[in-house]
């Protein structure tokens, strides 16, 4: 039984054109879903548009550009979906990148400002449309890496990546995500908006194309395929065995206790301010 309101609830997923996005977009296509893909090159996310046309009419897939690395990309972006005048009963923050080094176009280190900061701004600027499309859900794709991260340094994520594999800030940007997601859920209490963070599995998707050598050929060796990492994305997106839930992490479409570090909701709190503080000085 699908928990949205007929007819054709509406799903945005970023990162859509590949990887865990593009078979969850399909599946909600395939499942009724009206899917708007949000990425970052319209060219690459031309094929999953047709797939979802092939499937279901011109009418079920609309596709957005956004660059979660700019603010400018992120606002465009939501302006556009909110111009379209429809309900969003799921967004689905699935973009993300790995071992990749530098700065975002709006000054954050790589890793947290694509996977934690791009998904706070979209979120912020789509959550009254999701709010008043209630029932509807927020899902966030995190990582069991989030465990690794010792702490957020809030100077370092203001600098270019330090490591030289990039996966220490990655760790933090999904404790981050992790932590975001739980706030989020403990704001939108009694809003009938519920919100749910989850480690895929660790897998072989275009996440792990900015690792330098030997590091990307290496641990791909070790991971599931994106078929198998869709499993608790979607669990989250349209199971109603989840619909009375929000502020949990789940893995293998099970809740599970996150690390020490992402329960602390004076820690959540504080990345919150700071998210809102940083994007006020930036936007």
């Amino acid at each position: 039984m699908n928990p949205f309101p007929p007819p054709d609830p509406v799903a945005l997923l970023t990162g859509a054109n590949t990887g865990i996005g593009r078979i969850a977009a399909v599946e909600l296509a395939r499942q009724g879903w009206h899917v708007v893909l949000a990425c970052r090159s319209q060219d690459r996310a031309r094929p999953v548009v047709e797939e979802i046309r092939a499937l279901r009419g011109a009418g079920a897939v609309t596709a957005l550009a956004l660059d979660l690395s700019d603010f400018a990309s992120v606002l465009a972006c939501a302006q556009a979906f909110l111009a379209l005048d429809r309900p969003l009963h799921l967004l689905v923050n699935n973009a993300g990148l790995a071992g990749a080094k530098g700065l975002t176009k709006s000054g954050f280190e790589l890793a947290f400002g694509v996977n934690h900061m791009g998904h706070f701004l979209l979120t912020q600027l789509l959550l009254e449309r999701i709010q008043r499309s209630a029932a509807a859900r927020i899902v966030t794709v995190a990582s069991r890496a989030h465990y690794r991260a010792p702490g957020i340094d809030w100077e370092a994520v203001r600098r270019s990546t330090a490591s030289r594999s990039g996966l220490p800030e990655y760790s933090v940007a999904k404790l981050c995500n992790v932590l975001f997601s739980a706030e989020l859920a403990r704001r939108l209490a009694g809003s009938g908006v519920t919100s749910y963070s989850l480690h895929p599995g660790v897998v072989a998707t275009e996440i792990w194309r900015s690792l330098p050598w030997p590091f990307e050929p290496l641990i791909k060796l070790f991971m599931l395929s994106p078929e198998e990492g869709t499993r608790t994305t979607m669990h989250c997106a349209t199971s109603p065995a989840v619909a009375g839930e929000t502020g949990l992490y789940y893995d293998q479409c099970r809740p599970k206790w996150p690390s020490r570090l992402a329960q602390d909701p004076v820690l959540a709190g504080e990345l919150w301010r700071r998210s809102e503080q940083w994007l006020q000085s930036a936007t």
